[in-house]
């Protein structure tokens, strides 16, 4: 079964002529209460139950649509959903900075940094760390750097980032008392 996609355009589209869409939205809480399309509802990536989700949309003929930021998270989860036995998973191309693009009903919240911006400084500090401890300490320090040039290039290749995936358990990446589930079937996240 390969993966489907849609246009922001076209999900609009939809929208505005009262079509019903389901739309998951697999970003952290923080990056989702930053902003998210309106009707888009929070199931972080990490915390994706897609047996539940497959159980509870067993025999449902509507197509499940799945966002991130630009699509590549995004991607990953619709893979995982359709290995576990959905139908019909729809990954929005472009994420949800296609969507704002496009027109689509946005909310807005407090500003956060991005999971793929934060990923870019830990990468980026722990090369350096690296390189100045391996100059000024002890050579074995430069293995650091080579650590991490590794697994960019494994990130690059699989498109899955092993450090992304601990940065969106960090604290500073949850956001607590805002009636945001991790199940399929809570609504969606409010914007505070």
């Amino acid at each position: 079964m390969s993966m489907a996609t849609i246009s922001p355009t076209q999900l609009h589209e939809m929208t505005q002529a009262g079509q019903e869409v389901e739309l998951i939205d697999v970003r952290t809480p923080v990056e989702f209460r930053e902003v998210h399309v309106a009707f888009a509802r929070n199931i972080p990536l990490d915390r994706l139950d897609t047996a539940r989700i497959a159980a509870e949309r067993n025999g449902s003929d509507q197509p499940l649509y799945v966002i991130c930021r630009s699509g590549s998270r995004g991607k990953q989860a619709c893979e995982k959903l359709l290995g576990a036995g959905c139908c019909k998973v729809v990954n929005v191309e472009g994420g949800t900075m296609a969507c704002e693009q496009a027109g689509l009903p946005m909310v807005r919240g407090r500003r956060a940094v991005s999971l793929e911006r934060q990923v870019r400084i830990v990468a980026g500090l722990m090369v350096l760390v690296g390189a100045v401890l391996g100059f000024f300490v002890h050579p074995y320090w430069i293995a650091l750097s080579a650590f991490v040039g590794a697994g960019l290039v494994f990130a690059g290749v699989t498109d899955t980032c092993g450090m992304g995936l601990m940065l969106a358990k960090m604290p500073w990446n949850q956001v607590s008392g805002n009636g945001c589930s991790g199940t399929a079937s809570s609504a969606s996240c409010s914007a505070k």
